[in-house]
């Protein structure tokens, strides 16, 4: 319960006044000047004024005629305010005319200074004296306990048995029921049907009975049947005996201060989600990243000796098995580094429908005999930017992921629809900018998912696969390409009714596009034309020795160097005779892009291939270089130098 502030003395006064006060007693306030104040439900049933209509009025108009002419409101205030009270009993006048015999008391109120603050008056009805005088006695006891009370809070008294025997103005409130509605019913009618049940309530109170007092946060019902977040204390209420006179339940509503924490704690746990992204993302870009130099060194060598061996057919299938492995590695970094955002994308304009079409006799085998593919694309749609290969590679995991799910609950029959529209997206688009999309939609008829499974299912390394059957990165790749290429990834799953993916991709007009430079022709044409003589540069000494050994096998001439410092010296002695630059791009002390501004300065015009996996490199660090992704292939590497300078590789 939330402590009140330090009160005035005037509201110290009031409290202790209300102490001696009985719910039977008018107990209101009056001004210095005599104007009423405050007023109580007591003093509504007495009198027949409601609080809105007679607040601010003067209180002699409940004196008869007589006694107002003999000026006794006025006498009545005056020795108040000489003796310290007054005391009288006499006839009073209700609202309708009616009169009765009243006790009235009337105490003066001062602050700490000697300045008249007002008067408390208290006026009671004698026709009931003696009912009065017991009631008076309980009274005091429960006024001591609400004497600290604040009107949003709902203070009410119990009986032993649990009944309901007052009820104050924000009980009302909070609970919405009339104090003619609570008074008398047992105090269970405001816990929920599952907490009646499991005897919530009475346990509550065998506690309190107990141990003097229980606390509690829980779920509690309004009239009106809706529910909110209460906390609740119940202290037990003993006489001078140790009998039990009943109890005080103080109920207050917490459901803000409720769903603020639940809304703390989520975006908590959001921004917990996204650093542990942002965490394993690095490492898995850093991993990508040394697995593609492993790689490199692996695919160059078995690309070298499958040249230079002779046909064995006892030989040729094992090389062939180790480069498909191999070449199955640099697809799995290919995904990591897709998640990480970190893969090399070539973002050209793609024709979704077409994609999808020249994909089909691809997918259709994927799927088998039981399964069947179906797409709709209807009407114009636009294209979309981003990489043609990795949105092939996307929808074929999506496919695959929607096959496995079907094949486990389907015993025959099943389709996935792929299909399209655009969606265009406003100011207030989320995780999507403003902006004109193309939606894709893989959907399958599976098992679905439940809503754990769908918050978890792009997480990488995650799949609900048997042992073996799933690396867990797809799903992740997915998301990573369609976020590098300015859209997301969004899914819609019910269990036991399917599932849908949706890559939301960026549209583009084709006009504003350059057009693609014409493919390179075959790299065998162009052996045999001017050798180069070429700098290699790689921290590596294993890719660097595969990278020379396809220059070499390409008729080039090639100088080594471990470092940028260690390339400009060679350059420095070559004396201007080295005719390309071939560099990585991640090494220490000079990275690539570094390497080839200080060459740009020193040799311009010294073409400079920056080899390296990444896809995002910071602002002015080699992005306008051309890039060869790593690990690449003899034939890559032939239609880089193509590309760069002009003649064969």
């Amino acid at each position: 319960m939330i402590k009140r502030q330090e009160v005035s003395l005037l509201d110290q006064e009031r409290y202790r006044l209300l102490v001696d006060a009985i719910t039977d007693y008018a107990i209101y306030m009056l001004d210095p000047s005599g104007k009423i104040a405050s007023w109580n439900a007591g003093a509504q049933r007495f009198k027949g004024y409601e609080a809105a209509e007679i607040l601010g009025e003067h209180f002699s108009r409940f004196y008869t005629n007589e006694d107002r002419l003999a000026r006794m409101p006025e006498k009545a205030l005056e020795t108040a305010m000489t003796n310290g009270r007054f005391e009288h009993e006499g006839l009073r006048v209700r609202k309708d005319g009616t009169t009765f015999w009243a006790h009235v008391i009337i105490d003066p109120i001062w602050d700490r200074t000697g300045h008249l603050l007002g008067f408390a008056k208290v006026t009671r009805d004698l026709t009931e004296r003696k009912k009065a005088q017991t009631e008076l006695r309980l009274s005091e006891e429960k006024f001591q306990l609400l004497v600290n009370g604040v009107t949003d809070y709902a203070l009410y008294m119990l009986d032993p048995g649990g009944h309901v025997t007052n009820w104050n103005a924000g009980a009302a409130r909070i609970k919405g029921y009339t104090a003619e509605d609570a008074i008398g019913s047992h105090f269970s009618r405001f816990y929920t049907p599952e907490d009646q049940k499991k005897g919530e309530p009475a346990r509550n109170l065998d506690i309190a009975r107990r141990d003097g007092r229980v606390e509690r946060e829980g779920l509690r019902q309004r009239k009106d049947g809706t529910t909110f977040w209460a906390h609740v204390v119940i202290d037990a209420i003993r006489d001078e005996t140790g009998q039990l006179l009943g109890y005080a339940k103080i109920t207050r509503d917490v459901t803000e201060k409720v769903e603020a924490q639940k809304a703390l704690a989520k975006t908590r746990e959001e921004l917990f989600q996204a650093q542990k992204m942002e965490a394993i993302g690095q490492l898995t870009g850093g991993i990508a990243h040394d697995f593609n130099n492993l790689l490199m060194a692996i695919m160059g060598s078995l690309e070298m000796l499958r040249k230079r061996m002779p046909d064995d057919p006892s030989l040729t299938p094992l090389l062939l098995n180790a480069l498909q492995g191999a070449e199955r590695g640099a697809a799995l970094t290919q995904r990591m580094l897709a998640f990480s955002r970190r893969q090399e994308l070539n973002m050209t304009p793609v024709d979704v429908p077409a994609l999808v079409a020249g994909m089909m006799d691809f997918l259709e085998r994927s799927l088998g005999s039981s399964l069947r593919i179906e797409t709709d694309f209807r009407g114009e749609l636009p294209k979309v930017l981003t990489d043609a290969v990795q949105l092939e590679t996307a929808i074929l995991n999506l496919v695959v992921n929607a096959r496995d799910a079907m094949l486990q609950t389907l015993t025959h029959g099943g389709v996935i629809i792929i299909s399209a529209k655009r969606h265009d997206v406003a100011e207030d688009g989320g995780k999507l900018r403003q902006g004109d999309y193309l939606r894709i939609y893989v959907r399958d008829t599976g098992e679905g998912m439940d809503p754990e499974t769908v918050a978890r299912a792009a997480t990488p390394f995650f799949t609900t696969k048997g042992i073996g059957k799933g690396t867990g990165l797809g799903l992740s790749m997915v998301q990573g390409l369609t976020e590098q290429s300015g859209g997301m990834l969004s899914i819609d799953s019910v269990k036991g009714e399917g599932t849908t993916i949706s890559l939301f991709l960026p549209t583009v007009d084709e006009e504003d596009c350059p057009n693609e430079k014409a493919a390179s022709s075959d790299t065998s044409q162009k052996i045999g034309d001017r050798p180069l003589k070429v700098l290699a540069v790689d921290d590596d000494a294993l890719v660097l020795m595969n990278t020379t050994m396809m220059l070499e096998d390409l008729g080039h001439q090639v100088t080594e160097a471990y470092s940028g410092p260690e390339a400009l010296t060679a350059l420095k002695a070559a004396d201007n005779g080295i005719d390309l630059v071939i560099t990585d791009h991640s090494m220490p002390r000079m990275t690539g892009a570094e390497l080839a501004a200080e060459i740009a300065r020193e040799w311009p015009g010294l073409p400079v291939v920056l080899a390296t996996g990444y896809a995002e490199l910071p602002d002015g660090s080699g992005n306008h270089l051309p890039r060869l992704p790593k690990p690449f292939s003899q034939t890559q590497l032939s239609d880089i130098i193509s590309s760069v300078t002009g003649s064969a590789g």
